[in-house]
């Protein structure tokens, strides 16, 4: 850890008391402070953690923010207790982004922390009774419970929680130490519990004295007994020569020995036993290997993205599906390797870092890591370090690997940078990853380079105005031509067959032909599940979840009904509520009911579905995507995870099954978003040998976005979108940020949402859309109500409307009726 970066040198060598404001993984109005002892004040820096007590003996582990010489003049500061940290766990520029976040995204820096922090860094409480001395070692009056963890105490003078009932052999122990304490024979103390533990491995190695060719030889020249003992040796030796290092698990496999034959060379001094910490994710060498050379467009775009940096700090490449987008951040990811910093490249979506990992692992080998959620917190621990200490010079990951703590980055990359992924909505910190990777980059001086092939409304616009560059990629790589897209028209189907078609006859003999030339399909729908609701065919009555204002889907593989807000399950339903009918109509369709009609219609094609249901464990992602790139797959049916940026050479027709749930939204970005999802999914059609094909079945068949999906006109879109904004005031022509009022009682809601909203009336009345119900107005078993406010793109004004959201809070939790009504403004609401 460079010392420079945190320079507290003088400030410890002022004379006066030294205190630190502490950052706690709480959603805290301000931080705290808390006074250092002397003999910690060598060891106190920003960025380490420090134990403190906060509230009722609660012991924390918080982030040390800054040190400094003023004594808060409300309260006299406690003592931290101790610095759990030899060097800094953050950086500064980590700790400016957090208050950035805190304050831009209107939580608190505790959030922000928690958010930010692998779970190994906030340390848990874990309770420990410790002996109390002057009890003595009467124990006549304690029960046999009491007695037996009295005696433990007596011996060992502390107890963990999980230690007493080990001895107890039960988890119910809290009232056998309620009355221990009770009768004073121990106390209470609250540890820090550390979660992390390395990772160890077994290595065999030979002692150094037979490293002698001369004494080794002799050893086993004049070896008289236990041949198998030889054998493991011989074995070990071979295998030591052409693997290098050995782990006794390897060994024993591949020699067939026994731990026992292992043991008697240990015993004998031949071999030696050695425990050491390893990494639980393994890394290739570390090397550059770039095997290909740019098209003329892609230098071109290249050269015009190098050129942009050199005048501004962020730059868009706006480039068609398919045009090799990868190829320039690979060039550039190259580059700043070599250069000695560090790059962050962004992903929306989990499913697609393990594809991209595989090319970016084939050029740069093991300078380049993965971070996301998927991982373990042990796991995640070890990368995080790997980062700080610079030895992984590029990360590919989702959102939150924004928060890694980089001390030379030099270039972010947000690859699909248009992707509403890239917001968090729940729990706050609701930041977006991009608008926050812009800030993060500038207190690095770094680059940032968005890509995508239909850029957000936002980050064009700002290109046409100069304030990004802008590079455009208009052709796909290799020459290959845009997909032909062909509209059909759903509601001339169903006069005829009085169901919602699935699969329609035209997209049927696509399918069969696509197959018949050996060719991969992808079958494209918004809803997972197998039915999204199902009616009761006699009074119209809809099976809905009791927590949530949302019909159930219906789940067939597990025969259950699924709120997808909430995550209740509830049993199939076969009677009517309402009536007591048992006949009932399934409406619409999910992703299992299509991957179920599929096997009837095509019964000897291999089939797979990729939905949230169906790719749950750490690796699933990548084994049915290498199934699929393996051609073990013929059509894969799936949700937003298979459009989004995946790239497969022998896709040639894509289906969208139903475009009306894209395009019918309640929401300001509903063309953007559906114009996006139509874009990335025909996208992935059509490469090197064949023009691909897509079919959109549809039932408004003239709405406006999808004239431009067909001609792949983005820039015609962007103008008639952008006229829309501009007319009906939302962004990019102003910012938005929405209040959400929650609670159980919906009349409380409802007045509470008033008296807030009365309080801003006064100076933003006329910025103001509500109070109002949202289209699905109770989630979790509470109610919601929302106020939307579209503010002018003037920071003082912004600043003075924030401040007012917080004090307007506060009056809100002041009024006794409307203490527990939750309140979260959401800013940059998507």
């Amino acid at each position: 850890m460079d010392e420079g970066l945190f320079d507290t040198g003088a400030l410890r060598k002022a004379t006066g008391n030294l205190y630190a404001d502490i950052i706690l993984p709480l959603a805290l109005p301000h931080t705290f402070t808390w006074e250092i002892p002397p003999h910690l004040a060598d060891k106190a820096k920003p960025g380490c953690r420090a134990e403190v007590i906060f509230g009722r003996n609660k012991k924390y582990a918080g982030l040390i923010k800054n040190l400094h010489h003023n004594k808060p003049h409300a309260f006299d500061p406690k003592f931290i207790l101790n610095i759990l940290d030899a060097d800094p766990v953050i950086y500064p520029q980590q700790l400016e982004l957090w208050k950035w976040i805190a304050d831009y995204y209107m939580c608190s820096e505790g959030e922000v922390m928690a958010a930010a922090l692998p779970s190994y860094f906030k340390l848990s409480s874990e309770t420990i009774l410790v002996y109390n001395e002057e009890y003595g070692d009467n124990f006549s009056y304690l029960d046999d419970e009491e007695y037996i963890v009295g005696e433990a105490l007596l011996i060992k003078r502390e107890l963990k929680l999980t230690e007493v009932q080990q001895l107890l052999d039960s988890s119910h122990v809290y009232p056998v130490v309620k009355r221990l304490i009770e009768k004073r024979l121990c106390f209470v103390w609250e540890a820090l519990k550390e979660a992390y533990v390395p990772k160890k491995e077994t290595y065999v190695i030979l002692n150094p004295e037979y490293g002698d060719e001369a004494k080794l030889a002799e050893l086993m020249n004049n070896w008289s007994r236990a041949p198998r003992q030889l054998e493991l040796l011989l074995g070990y030796l071979h295998f030591a020569k052409t693997e290098g290092e050995v782990t006794k698990p390897a060994l024993l496999k591949k020699s067939g020995a026994s731990d026992a034959q292992l043991k008697g060379l240990v015993d004998k001094n031949v071999l030696r036993l050695e425990r050491r910490n390893v990494d639980r994710l393994q890394y290739l060498p570390q090397n550059i290997t770039i095997d290909f050379e740019l098209s003329p467009a892609q230098q071109e775009a290249l050269s015009t993205v190098e050129q942009s940096f050199a005048e501004k700090s962020v730059c868009l490449l706006h480039g068609v599906t398919s045009s090799g987008k990868t190829r320039i951040y690979i060039k550039l990811i190259e580059k700043y390797i070599k250069a000695g910093q560090q790059v962050l490249f962004l992903l929306p979506e989990i499913a697609l870092t393990s594809q991209v990992i595989r090319r970016l692992q084939k050029h740069f080998g093991g300078y380049i890591g993965i971070y996301h959620s998927k991982f373990s917190q042990n796991e995640r621990i070890e990368i995080w370090n790997k980062i700080k200490s610079g030895e992984l010079k590029a990360v590919l990951g989702a959102r939150s690997s924004l928060f890694l703590p980089f001390s030379k980055l030099g270039l972010i990359i947000i690859d699909e940078e248009h992707d509403a992924s890239f917001k968090q909505y729940d729990p706050a910190p609701r930041y977006h990853a991009r608008d926050s990777a812009i800030y993060y980059a500038r207190l690095f001086n770094a680059k940032v380079l968005l890509g995508s092939a239909s850029p957000s409304v936002e980050s064009y616009f700002n290109a046409e105005q100069g304030k990004y560059g802008l590079a455009e990629l208009t052709e796909r790589y290799g020459g290959v031509k845009m997909p032909e897209i062909d509209i059909i028209d759903i509601k001339q189907i169903l006069v005829k067959s009085k169901e919602k078609v699935i699969i329609s006859p035209q997209l049927k003999a696509a399918i069969e032909l696509a197959i018949e030339q050996n060719k991969q399909v992808i079958l494209f729908q918004n809803r997972r599940g197998y039915s999204p609701y199902q009616v009761c065919a006699t009074c119209g009555w809809i099976p809905q979840c009791k927590n949530c204002d949302v019909s159930l889907t219906y789940h067939k593989l597990s025969n259950k009904l699924v709120c997808h807000y909430c995550g209740s399950t509830y049993p199939y339903v076969t009677v009517c509520g309402a009536c007591g009918n048992h006949h009932f109509i399934q409406r619409n369709f999910g992703t299992e009911k299509i991957e179920e009609h599929l096997d009837e219609i095509f019964p000897k094609v291999k089939i797979a579905r990729m939905d949230i249901d169906s790719v749950r464990g750490k690796h699933a992602h990548d084994s049915l995507i290498q199934l699929f790139e393996q051609r073990r797959i013929d059509i894969l049916v799936g949700t937003q995870m298979v459009v989004k940026g995946l790239d497969f050479e022998h896709v040639s027709l894509v289906g969208i099954l139903d475009a009306d749930s894209i395009l019918n939204f309640a929401d300001f970005r509903v063309n953007e978003r559906a114009f996006q999802l139509m874009e990335q999914v025909s996208g992935r059609a059509g490469r090197k040998d064949t023009t691909g094909k897509v079919l959109i079945q549809v039932a408004n068949t003239k709405h406006p976005v999808l004239h431009f999906v067909k001609m792949h006109d983005y820039h015609s879109f962007f103008a008639a979108e952008i006229e829309a904004r501009k007319n009906f005031f939302y962004p990019p022509y102003s910012r938005v940020i929405k209040v959400e009022f929650r609670h159980k009682q919906k009349e409380i809601v409802t007045e509470a949402s008033w008296f807030w909203g009365n309080r801003l009336k006064q100076s933003f009345d006329k910025y103001m859309v509500g109070p109002a119900e949202p289209v699905i107005n109770r989630i979790r078993n509470q109610y919601i109500m929302e106020i939307l406010l579209k503010l002018p793109k003037d920071g003082a004004l912004i600043y003075r409307c924030k401040a007012a959201i917080r004090n307007a809070t506060v009056e809100v939790h002041q009024h006794k009726l409307f203490r527990s009504v939750i309140v979260v403004p959401d800013v940059d609401a998507l």
